[in-house]
């Protein structure tokens, strides 16, 4: 009896002991050798206080540069050429609306909210030397501040960008996913690709961490300088995001009459606001500048002349808990976890790839679509004239009305940046079971590569998916050869036929050693990819990822032909240059041959170049997060941050990625306890005042 009650004694001791150390887990940062943070934390505030902490770390002066910007006072920081700026952000009225958001947000954000600002603050005060004295005025951070940034990226850059005029720069904007169903995946665990396509700078750059609060892992990236994680995965699901077809934006043409605009013919004022924008003079003198906003019943007026003005009309003004829904999302356990995350209908944008251990998958055109009066994607996809209020909408459609696909058939799901409709093929869902207005018919080259690789494997290994994810093969190559040799062929060119031979023996990729990629892309430029009139069959949603095929004019793209050749031989001695001496990475110092091309030649790897000069042409952006994910009893996860976690002009992480991305070569994600510990460079463990390192 004695024993048994001293065995008990010692158990409970032992389990209390146990509790009690739990409990007294600290919140820690272990940094790995690619500066990737890895917090563990029992609560969810020391959890972003940490992030806060991270980011500041790795991205400092940048976050301050965002921050400024976003508040809308850049020219009083930094002068005259952030006016446009700023003058965009109050003319949008973000301001006023960043307080609003603030009294409404769900008290779960809120305090997230608070505690990452404390992070990114306890570090700025910790380490003045790592911020720039220019940008030490923004300090210091504030909730607001975090509203605003939210409010800028997300509004300014994609649900009102192309309105704005604020994404043109941009080759080929979006990205591409995957999710594979376990009947076709090899090990028979469902398999996920994320892979977001934006410009390598500014607020574009994606912040990598890993997450994990009371033992539960979360992975992920998110634009530097917000909390949590937007593309994901944890132990039993994960998603991505693509730019969707949405239309959740219009911009309206007014006519003006003495002074005010015409709405159904009849007059109607102008909301007017005054407002002084500070600007820093060279010798460090203010200048105020007073402007006048104005607004409609449309919304805030964007552009003016002497008898019209443009205003802008925008979804989500009143979804102030967007960042809620992405932590639900990254907690959630269950498809059916998930999905209640979705229909909070907080995020306005983007597609949603989803995958699961269950080796459940699913596809989501997701986003808040207007619902409209007239239904034509072609009447809205424009400049609106006039003033009808019929034009005029005022409510979304719901998670329910939205086109999605859970478990298809095939086995499979894609999405790169087409219309919902070519997720399968195929197809499962029909244009004519939407509004017309829902999203357009297409489906570009890089999506019909997508789709091919996929077809043409029936039982998909994880290797193969890295593979496929990486593959810089040309669909337009592909399809159109044929076509140009034989015009050749029949041609007198001997030009042509010389440049012929270079692509008879090109692989039909663009990697850094491609022979005969630099003469195909500059024939490509001249033949015009995206003209219809080049083609004797034209796309046709009957057979999407098959036309269009055939060339037109065969004389003309034989002298497009023979120019291309003269050009590339002209200027770089050889028709068979190797692309990576044309096509270079040159980031933070570091220069290296590139890969990969804006996907309108149908490439996966999507890599579009952002300037050149004479003989070079350079990275602009592209490929950034990359992370492929199988959901077995242990989930399996590669991953690249293509530009490296840095941008501390100090940080050894500053562009440490790149060799890695020229190589077409993944790292693996550390996403164990075993792992991390394996490659901790340092940890950091939490203070009264923020971290220090643990000796």
């Amino acid at each position: 009896m004695k024993t048994s009650i001293l065995f008990t004694l010692i158990v409970v001791s032992f389990l209390t002991a146990s509790c009690t150390q739990q409990e007294k887990i600290e919140t820690q940062i272990a940094w790995d050798t690619w500066g990737v943070p890895h917090i563990t934390a029992t609560t969810t505030e020391e959890l972003f206080f940490a992030q806060g902490w991270a980011q500041m770390h790795n991205h400092a002066n940048l976050v301050l540069e965002l921050y400024g910007s976003s508040r809308g006072k850049g020219a009083q920081y930094w002068g005259q050429e952030k006016f446009e700026n700023d003058m965009l952000i109050h003319t949008l009225g973000f301001d006023q609306l960043a307080d609003d958001w603030a009294e409404i947000q769900d008290p779960e954000i809120k305090a997230i909210y608070t505690s990452f600002i404390k992070g990114m603050n306890a570090y700025a005060a910790a380490h003045p030397e790592a911020i720039a004295d220019k940008n030490k005025v923004v300090l210091p951070l504030t909730t607001k501040d975090m509203n605003m940034h939210g409010l800028y990226l997300i509004f300014t850059r994609f649900i009102g960008g192309k309105d704005l005029g604020r994404v043109q720069q941009w080759p080929d904007m979006g990205s591409n996913t995957y999710a594979i169903a376990p009947k076709r995946s090899a090990s028979g665990n469902a398999m996920l690709v994320q892979n977001p396509h934006l410009p390598w700078w500014r607020e574009f750059l994606f912040f990598e961490s890993h997450l994990n609060l009371n033992g539960k892992n979360m992975y992920g990236s998110i634009p530097v300088g917000l909390p949590g994680i937007v593309i994901g995965f944890n132990e039993n699901l994960g998603w991505s995001h693509t730019d969707n077809t949405i239309d959740n934006a219009d911009t309206y043409e007014l006519e003006l009459e003495d002074g005010g605009y015409l709405l159904d013919g009849e007059r109607k004022e102008f909301e007017v606001l005054s407002k002084v924008i500070k600007i820093k003079q060279e010798d460090g003198t203010m200048l105020d500048q007073e402007v006048e906003l104005m607004k409609t019943v449309h919304g805030p007026v964007v552009n003016k002349t002497e008898d019209k003005v443009l205003a802008l009309r925008m979804v989500a003004l009143d979804r102030p808990n967007m960042f809620l829904q992405w932590w639900r999302m990254i907690n959630s356990s269950t498809f059916d976890e998930f999905e209640e995350a979705l229909e909070m209908a907080q995020i306005p944008f983007w597609n949603v790839m989803y995958a699961d251990k269950q080796g459940e998958i699913f596809y989501l055109f997701n986003g808040l679509v207007p619902k409209r009066t007239t239904d034509a994607w072609d009447y809205w996809d424009r400049v609106i004239p006039g003033g009808k209020s019929a034009d005029l909408w005022t409510e979304v459609h719901d998670y329910t009305d939205l086109p999605k696909v859970k478990n298809p058939v095939g086995g499979w799901l894609q999405n790169a940046n087409d219309p919902p409709w070519t997720c399968t093929i195929p197809t499962i869902l029909k244009p004519e079971d939407y509004p017309g207005y829902m999203a357009p018919q297409y489906m570009s080259f890089r999506p019909q590569r997508s789709v091919r690789m996929l077809i043409e494997d029936e039982s998909i290994t994880f290797d193969e998916l890295v593979e496929y994810k990486l593959s810089t093969r040309l669909e337009f190559a592909d399809r159109i050869l044929d076509d140009l040799f034989a015009a050749v062929d029949a041609s007198n060119s001997k030009k042509a036929k010389e440049a012929k031979k270079v692509l008879e023996n090109w692989d039909r990729e663009a990697n850094a050693d491609s022979k005969g990629m630099l003469l195909f892309y500059t024939w490509a430029l001249k033949f015009d990819v995206w003209r219809s009139a080049n083609y004797t069959e034209q796309w046709s949603m009957d057979s999407p990822n098959t036309t269009p095929d055939g060339i037109a004019d065969t004389d003309r793209a034989v002298q497009l032909l023979e120019q291309a050749a003269i050009e590339v031989e002209t200027n770089f001695g050889s028709l068979d240059t190797d692309w990576g001496d044309y096509y270079r990475i040159n980031y933070n110092g570091i220069n290296l041959p590139a890969n990969g091309i804006d996907g309108s030649l149908g490439v996966f790897r999507v890599v579009w170049p952002g300037g050149a000069d004479d003989s070079h042409m350079y990275v602009g952006g592209g490929d950034s997060w990359v992370g492929i994910i199988e959901f077995g009893d242990k989930v399996r996860a590669k991953v690249l941050l293509s530009y490296g976690n840095a941008t501390q002009k100090d940080s050894p992480h500053n562009g440490d990625q790149l060799e890695l991305f020229s190589k077409k070569e993944l790292r693996d994600a550390w996403f164990t306890k075993a792992e991390v510990a394996s490659n901790t460079a340092r940890t950091e463990v939490i203070t009264e005042n923020g971290f220090r390192e643990k000796k």
